[in-house]
């Protein structure tokens, strides 16, 4: 079983995401170049944290071209469970997989410090391992981390039970100062209709140790027991080989940005 971490230029928590899938659950991790037009036989997909591009434009905004972004899309829309982490959650934001968007903190400063979050959601690839209601303690690192979006689409999220991870307290209450950047109703992390592609600020790859506190294991414990739960791994298997309906789907109107992209991009 292979899991698939996506390196853009810039980013810094690529390797922290490998040593949690390599030494904390015991899967093979596997380093996807952001310029590559294959998923290499992966079953899951991260895109870690750090400042893809220098965070130029805003946040993820160039990431989302990258060609291999056009592979992650169409495995995405298979089914394939993906994972994006402060940086990755804004990649996703910005290639549409996820509603809304990630902007400057409330405060206008860098935020990086440990946060608590409550689990809302267990029934996602990422957080069935965790009880709804445990409460989390992971640390931050962003100045974009304020989670928008219109009204009517947190209500959706909210009704929809889409809402994965909620900024709390020590008594694992939503409060107004638990909330380390403004986002709205404290949101932290959220999924996709189809539950399968979750983005969240706080880093759980930086706690997966008895050293450092290990809250965030159970992310990747979640999708380990996931993968496996799937079997053989059919959807990957067609999208690597160009087949699936959003394999073709995806590759027509991505081309032409991806190309431009590659052409550009180090």
């Amino acid at each position: 079983m292979k899991i698939g971490i996506v390196r853009f230029p810039g980013s810094n928590c690529d390797q922290d995401c490998h040593r949690a899938v390599d030494e904390g659950v015991g899967a093979e991790a596997v380093y996807l170049w952001h310029k590559s037009h294959s998923l290499e036989g992966c079953r899951a997909i991260l895109l870690p944290g750090g400042f893809s591009y220098g965070d130029h434009l805003r946040a993820g905004a160039i990431a989302r071209f990258s060609p291999i972004m056009r592979e992650v899309i169409a495995f995405a829309r298979d089914g394939g469970p993906v994972l994006g982490i402060c940086n990755g959650f804004q990649i996703l934001c910005e290639a549409g997989l996820l509603p809304g968007a990630l902007v400057r903190n409330d405060s206008l400063r860098f935020r990086s410090y440990p946060v608590r979050v409550r689990v809302e959601q267990a029934d996602t690839p990422f957080t069935s391992e965790y009880e709804e209601g445990d409460v989390l303690r992971m640390p931050i690192a962003h100045g974009e981390g304020q989670y928008v979006a219109d009204r009517s689409a947190i209500d959706a999220l909210e009704s929809e039970r889409r809402v994965i991870f909620r900024y709390v307290d020590e008594l694992g209450q939503p409060t107004e100062e638990a909330n380390p950047n403004g986002s709205a109703r404290n949101i932290a992390g959220i999924c996709d209709e189809g539950r399968r592609v979750v983005g969240l600020m706080p880093h759980p790859e930086r706690v997966v140790s008895n050293l450092l506190g290990a809250d965030g294991l159970g992310v990747f414990h979640s999708l380990i027991g996931s993968v496996r739960a799937t079997g053989d791994g059919t959807a990957t298997q067609a999208l690597e080989a160009g087949d699936g309906p959003a394999a073709r789907a995806a590759e027509a109107p991505a081309t032409q940005a991806a190309e431009a992209a590659e052409a550009s991009a180090p």
